[in-house]
C-alpha cells in the first residue's frame, strides 16, 4: 500500500508544476478551447499549437507559432518591444 501512494505521489509531482504566482498548474500541454480553435488556432498547414511550455522564440519554428504563444499562453518572452509582435528578428519580420 506505501509502495502504491508513494508511485501515486510522485506520479502527481511530475503531473504538477508551480507557476509564478504559487498556483499550481497542469504540466501536460493545455489544448486550445473550442473558441480559438475555431477562429485560427490552427496554422495555413493545419497544424494545431498548444501551450506546452515554452516562453522564447528559440523555441519556436515559425512566425504563427510564436504569435499563438505570445497571444495565448503565460509567461512568454517573446516581444522585447512591446508592440504586439513576437520574434521579430528571428521569425515574423
Amino acid at each position: 500500500v506505501v509502495a502504491v501512494l508513494l508511485m501515486v505521489g510522485v506520479w502527481l509531482l511530475q503531473r504538477y508544476q508551480h507557476d509564478e504566482t504559487g498556483g499550481l498548474n497542469f504540466s501536460s500541454a493545455q489544448t486550445v478551447p473550442d473558441d480559438l480553435a475555431r477562429s485560427g488556432a490552427r496554422t495555413s498547414a493545419g497544424a494545431t499549437f498548444s501551450c506546452d511550455g515554452r516562453t522564447h522564440c528559440s523555441q519556436m519554428s515559425s512566425c504563427e507559432e510564436a504569435t499563438f504563444f505570445l497571444g495565448n499562453c503565460p509567461s512568454t518572452e517573446m516581444d522585447g518591444d512591446g508592440d504586439g509582435v513576437p520574434c521579430e528578428s528571428q521569425w515574423c519580420r
